[in-house]
């Protein structure tokens, strides 16, 4: 049996989904997403999470089910708003089908219809599988090492493709 894995925009009766989410992700692939041994978020930051203006900040679920398996997200710089940070984490069990890139697509898109010209991310430089990604998906972008972490910055252009509604699994 196929499994369909929807993306879609994440919505505030989300929080409890990503609650059940935390549990289901292995130390390693935590430490991967906030470059530190992270055991559990508090309630705040997970509500920050959850609530986003779909403006300056905007995130992206992967569900199966009525479970969040993945969370793609990212937040523009006060500083200069045509440039936003982008993250990207999969559960463990979903990683290596391709949910990461789907999830990473899908943000970019929506970042570049709100007018972000520019996507800038922090990867651990022994992170091949998101190097790859982003080798991929962002073939224009820089990379810099800095202390052990890659710097990518990537251009991204103006769409107004659709979105894909879902992704098989």
């Amino acid at each position: 049996m196929d499994l369909v894995v929807a993306t879609r925009p994440v919505r505030p009766d989300d929080l409890r989904r990503f609650l059940r989410l935390w549990p289901r992700l292995s130390p390693e692939t935590r430490y991967r997403r906030f470059h530190a041994p992270v055991d559990r978020l508090p309630m705040a930051a997970v509500r920050r999470l959850v609530q986003v203006d779909h403006r300056l900040r905007e995130a992206v679920v992967a569900v199966v089910g009525d479970e969040v398996v993945g969370v793609a997200r990212y937040d523009r710089s006060p500083d200069d708003p045509a440039t936003a940070d982008v993250a990207v984490v999969v559960e463990d069990g979903w990683q290596g089908v391709g949910l990461g890139r789907q999830l990473l697509r899908d943000a970019s898109a929506l970042a570049a219809r709100a007018g972000v010209r520019r996507l800038t991310a922090t990867v651990q430089a022994d992170n091949d599988r998101v190097v790859g990604l982003v080798r991929r998906l962002l073939p224009d972008a820089t990379v810099e090492e800095d202390a052990g972490v890659l710097l990518v910055s990537s251009p991204i252009s103006p769409s107004t493709s659709p979105l894909p509604a879902t992704v098989a699994g």
